[in-house]
């Protein structure tokens, strides 16, 4: 974190948690329940071809006091800095994405916490598919929170898979190993996630909000809302239509014009 120093205060009000925080497993979930609900994954700066600037004053800046979200390296990197600045043990690990079928590199940020000489890995950058909560690294023990259920599997190749139980099977969303993660590797997978013609947030505009029973999301121009296991869609219009409705559901401010987004296919 270089010579910044993180205001957990700004932070704690930031995501509506304002009491003290202790390094506890049960703060860690309630700080983790806060941040997923308020802070938007989202990677508008991208569409607006602008770099994705991971300097710690600046990631602050953007999450807490310019009512934006980002995508995994932005908001695990805002959490870690804030459970460690609350005393908690913990590092960054980088994982690979296995939503496709095809396995990407090393482009996904989340969390290890040590509690107790326990391991768990925290993960608030996920989109839809985020884990609703904390989970402790342990084999093959399905954990539940609201209607989501994840579990860890062993991987020859990858170390640790992470699964989510969709349609009455297990679908693998990313992989993870416990190796030393510095600086460089978050820069390098932060630079080809945002720059590259073969990432999927460089094609396309995206929006994700959990709520208590499902998700908001906005995918270019449609909008999906899933509350207790119903899905709705919409198509949101170009222009300001589209600009309120980032502000009213997703609380994300942007202080430009639609005509400011580059193209993308629909």
């Amino acid at each position: 974190m270089g010579d910044f120093d993180f205001d957990l205060q700004l932070y704690l009000r930031r995501i509506g948690h304002v009491p003290e925080v202790e390094p506890t497993i049960e703060c860690l979930k309630i700080l983790h329940f806060h941040q997923l609900h308020t802070i938007p994954f989202e990677n508008f700066d991208i569409q607006l071809n602008r770099s994705i600037d991971l300097t710690p004053e600046v990631q602050f800046r953007k999450l807490i006091f310019d009512s934006r979200g980002g995508y995994c390296f932005e908001l695990n990197g805002l959490f870690l800095a804030a459970i460690r600045k609350a005393g908690f043990d913990a590092r960054p690990l980088l994982g690979r994405v296995h939503v496709t079928g095809e396995v990407t590199g090393r482009g996904h940020q989340i969390s290890l916490i040590t509690i107790d000489n326990e391991p768990w890995i925290a993960d608030v950058g996920f989109g839809a598919d985020t884990p609703r909560c904390p989970f402790p690294l342990k084999i093959n023990a399905p954990i539940t929170s609201g209607a989501q259920t994840i579990q860890i599997i062993e991987s020859k190749e990858y170390g640790f898979i992470v699964q989510a139980f969709k349609s009455a099977t297990w679908i693998d969303l990313y992989s993870f190993d416990l190796g030393h993660v510095c600086r460089g590797d978050i820069e390098y997978g932060n630079y080809y996630t945002a720059t590259s013609p073969n990432s999927f947030f460089t094609g396309a505009r995206i929006a994700v909000l959990p709520t208590a029973t499902g998700y908001w999301s906005l995918f270019n121009n449609t909008f999906t809302c899933v509350e207790d296991g119903k899905e709705e869609r919409a198509i949101v219009e170009a222009g300001d239509q589209y600009m309120e409705l980032l502000e009213k559901i997703f609380g994300i401010k942007l202080n430009t014009s639609f005509d400011a987004f580059r193209e993308v296919a629909n």
